[in-house]
């Protein structure tokens, strides 16, 4: 457990740097960039690696309900994830699309994981991003809205999601999770 943790807080510290120490972050210039996102991947990687290896301790037992709404949110994140960089009308309306997109997924893996490293993991994560969407609101101002999108922009976002949710399930499958109801 202890690569787990270790891995959060490297990914979370990581991603913190540039609000914790400004000045230092500004002092390194582009190799500051590349350390950060050295540091970002080396807590990715530990927190898989801790998260494998971690014993199961079940805390709680999750009701087989939950993978429909499971899979109802995975959707949802991997929408607010694409419609960050999409051209569809969504965009306009979101300021954290990818913070907010860690925040569902966060509960939605929450809902049906209920062992101590899942809790551990997907709560800590969840965390990071909606006090991340906290300290970015309290410090920049709102940026100037997206003035784009078109009905072709959401309709290309709406194909793209279903092609990456699909994506996802196929990984899952083949790591031997089965992420949808009945089996």
């Amino acid at each position: 457990m202890i690569w787990l943790i270790l891995g959060i807080a490297l990914f979370v510290g990581a991603h913190f740097f540039k609000r914790i120490a400004p000045d230092q972050r500004a002092a390194w210039g582009n190799a500051g960039k590349g350390a950060v996102a050295l540091a970002i991947l080396a807590g990715l990687i530990l927190m898989i690696v801790g998260y494998l290896r971690a014993a199961h301790v079940n805390v709680w037992f999750p009701p087989t309900w939950t993978v429909h709404l499971n899979n109802l949110l995975m959707l949802i994140a991997v929408l607010l994830l694409g419609a960050g960089h999409s051209k569809s009308r969504l965009r306009a309306r979101l300021r954290h699309p990818m913070l907010s997109a860690v925040s569902v997924w966060s509960v939605a893996h929450l809902l049906v994981n209920g062992d101590l490293a899942s809790i551990i993991l997907f709560g800590s994560l969840g965390l990071w991003a909606v006090a991340s969407i906290v300290i970015v609101n309290r410090s920049e101002p709102a940026p100037a809205s997206y003035a784009g999108g078109t009905v072709a922009g959401d309709i290309r976002l709406g194909l793209i999601t279903l092609a990456v949710f699909a994506a996802i399930a196929g990984i899952h499958i083949a790591l031997g999770v089965w992420p949808f109801p009945g089996r």
